[in-house]
């Protein structure tokens, strides 16, 4: 079967990891994909529904491995009583990219398709980004009474009613950290709080559902 699809480059990712990389973005009205079309990208990704297994098949004559599972997951904002959480500064952001970076060292941007230090790398990257208000609008943590952080979580508002986790991580403070997120949509006026996670980490899956989120979509990760 052929795959109909278009292909965006991605600009930051290409000079970030030093890899020009691409996405392919299924569209039926849309050429068919080739293998020429692919091979003037040293990286290309795609994500697709898990119940596509048609498109799995086709991808995979073209030459992308399978590279992880995701699950997307969607929960209601309700009442929630405000945590003893800080908001992050600049003078966090050491420390903060510290901690991504070893909490996010295996991701689909580790080895053999990156280089092995490019996961952490760009979670690091990720979180400074959120303290600073660019991609995600802020980070909140948690410290220590010597002040170092034990945890944290950042957050994004996608519009009126919606916000998406971005980074959450701390050993043992995940309900804590979900209160907190919560907290910070439900004083934003928000109705719906989105997050996903790899389909893997069964912990982070448990919190989730247990915070009160349903599984909304299940997908795949692909490369070239």
């Amino acid at each position: 079967m052929p795959v109909h699809a278009s292909i965006e480059p991605l600009a930051w990712e290409s000079d970030f990891f030093g890899l020009s990389s691409a996405i392919v973005r299924v569209n039926d009205a849309a050429p068919a994909l080739t293998a020429a079309d692919l091979a003037a990208w040293e990286r290309v990704q795609v994500k697709v529904p898990a119940e596509r297994t048609d498109l799995l098949d086709a991808l995979q004559s073209l030459g992308f491995q399978l590279v992880e599972g995701e699950v997307d997951l969607a929960m209601p904002v309700t009442q929630h009583s405000a945590p003893d959480a800080d908001v992050a500064t600049q003078q966090d952001i050491p420390a903060l990219r510290a901690l991504a970076a070893q909490a996010f060292a295996r991701s689909r941007f580790r080895a053999p398709w990156y280089a092995p230090d490019a996961s952490g790398r760009f979670y690091a990257q990720w979180i400074e980004n959120a303290v600073k208000g660019t991609f995600d609008h802020q980070c909140l943590v948690f410290r220590a009474p010597s002040g170092e952080i034990k945890a944290f979580v950042s957050l994004r508002q996608l519009n009126a009613r919606e916000a998406r986790i971005g980074l959450l991580a701390g050993r043992g403070m995940g309900d804590k950290l979900m209160q907190a997120a919560l907290t910070w949509a439900q004083m934003r006026k928000l109705s719906i709080l989105r997050v996903a996670t790899q389909l893997g980490n069964t912990a982070a899956l448990k919190r989730y559902i247990a915070s009160g989120a349903n599984v909304e979509a299940t997908a795949y990760w692909l490369y070239r």
